[in-house]
């Protein structure tokens, strides 16, 4: 059986047992990594996607990062008198031993999907357990006491600051001298708000 499936912009051929180089994963060496962008089959029966074959996928193994051959680019303008430039580049590559491919079934494999190092994927889902963090830890501060953002002048900064030197509601601030608070920068208008708000 083979597949032709696509990554990095490229199609690739496989079977079972083939070891690829193809572009840049975010997988380190030994992950099992799966290729979901199968675009035909085939084996006894020939199956092509529409663009893609549903549920069809090529699982790997990632054997080690290398670099591509080097590969010089120059440049020389014609007429221009010293004009000319020459520049090497390496391309950053996986290389993948392709270990099973599966005609369907793919998504309760629970293998994960194979990312290009360089897409905006990856970054997206390291985020968002960054964002959810920031969340909680937010989330408890405004359980514990008033939005201090309400007021006019009061940004987020200003907010956390206010949380820190222990003031937390309206009716904190609204107690507080600000020619004698030393623990932050509280200024006279804050306080007047506070004093209605509370």
């Amino acid at each position: 059986m083979f597949a032709v499936m696509k990554t990095g912009g490229k199609q690739y051929k496989v079977q079972a047992g083939d070891v690829l180089r193809v572009e840049k994963l975010a997988a380190d060496a030994g992950e099992t990594v799966q290729f979901n962008d199968i675009l035909m089959l085939g084996g006894d029966s020939v199956t092509v996607g529409a663009p893609l074959v549903a549920g069809a996928a090529v699982q790997a193994e990632v054997v080690d990062q290398v670099k591509g051959d080097k590969v010089i680019h120059f440049v020389k303008r014609r007429r221009k008198h010293s004009s000319q430039r020459t520049k090497g580049h390496r391309q950053k590559l996986t290389l993948v031993r392709v270990t099973e491919i599966l005609a369907s079934g793919a998504d309760a494999s629970g293998v994960k999907a194979a990312v290009g190092a360089g897409s905006v994927a990856a970054p997206a889902a390291a985020a968002a357990p960054k964002k959810a963090a920031k969340a909680e830890a937010a989330a408890p501060a405004a359980a514990a006491g008033d939005d201090l953002t309400a007021i006019t002048g009061v940004g987020p900064a200003a907010a956390k600051k206010l949380n820190e030197a222990g003031i937390t509601t309206f009716a904190e601030l609204a107690a507080v001298n600000p020619e004698t608070f030393e623990a932050t920068k509280v200024k006279p208008e804050w306080v007047e708000q506070a004093k209605t708000l509370a």
